[in-house]
């Protein structure tokens, strides 16, 4: 019988429970992952039983609010607060998403909280994106143009325009790279979801004058290829856009050039 040993600190231990609702007629429980680099402790989810009639409808709200109240040592990214900044996104119920717009009662039993899969963790619900940054970089997401600036602004057709709808809108927040076999296999030479949504965003972009270059910078058989239409990428979106179909596109575009 084949034995597996996983690295002492991915096994997740109890942590502490803290009750703050007694008496509470809307008492909510949520477990959330804690580790600090600093301890040297093994990972561990800490409970906390909280009153809904404390804070707001949203699970940011109740994070904010064990932070400010209860736990002032849990440490999250958070911002805008609207769904724009994609800061607070983490694994909720097994989902991930942005806590600013997963409301409490769509989870139905405790809430458990954890911080975007695949990913370094910094601490607590903070994964560390320096390598999926350094991806993003390596498709220039800005406009290159070899002619000369206009006097003004770059003018589109209404249809070029619409070619963009769909794409600008990604708020980087990488719930749909986390949530992909494809990346978490093969992050390392992969770009993964997002990261081929944004370069999809450029190579369409009919202002843009590189779109060969930027073809030839994804032909390779990890960039790329490695996307098999698992389609949980365009599950997990929280602005509800297609990075499968944006893969998609770029893979035609790529048989079309031979």
């Amino acid at each position: 019988m084949v034995e597996f040993n996983l690295p002492a600190n991915s096994k997740v231990g109890v942590g502490k429970t803290i009750n703050a609702a007694s008496g509470a007629k809307r008492a909510k429980t949520f477990k959330i992952y804690r580790w600090s680099p600093d301890d040297g402790q093994n990972p561990r989810v800490d409970t906390y039983v909280v009153d809904l009639d404390k804070f707001g409808p949203m699970i940011l709200d109740a994070i904010i609010y064990i932070k400010n109240n209860i736990d002032s040592t849990l440490t999250f990214r958070r911002s805008c607060r609207e769904g724009i900044c994609g800061s607070c996104a983490m694994n909720i119920d097994g989902t991930n998403t942005l806590a600013c717009l997963k409301a409490i009662e769509e989870v139905k039993g405790d809430v458990k909280i954890y911080p975007l899969p695949h990913m370094p963790v910094v601490k607590d619900l903070v994964p560390d994106l320096k390598h999926i940054y350094a991806q993003l970089a390596s498709i220039k997401p800005w406009l290159q143009s070899q002619s000369p600036a206009p006097s003004r602004e770059r003018l589109q057709s209404p249809e070029d325009r619409a070619k963009l709808d769909g794409l600008y809108e990604c708020i980087l927040c990488f719930c749909c790279s986390t949530s992909c076999p494809s990346y978490w296999w093969n992050g390392d030479r992969y770009l993964g979801p997002s990261i081929l949504l944004q370069a999809y965003r450029w190579i369409v972009d009919s202002r843009d004058e590189m779109t060969g270059e930027r073809l030839d910078n994804l032909e390779d058989p990890f960039r790329l290829y490695r996307c098999h239409t698992i389609m949980n990428c365009t599950k997990a979106c929280p602005k509800g856009l297609n990075p499968a179909k944006a893969i998609a596109e770029i893979k035609k575009l790529m048989v079309q050039r031979r």
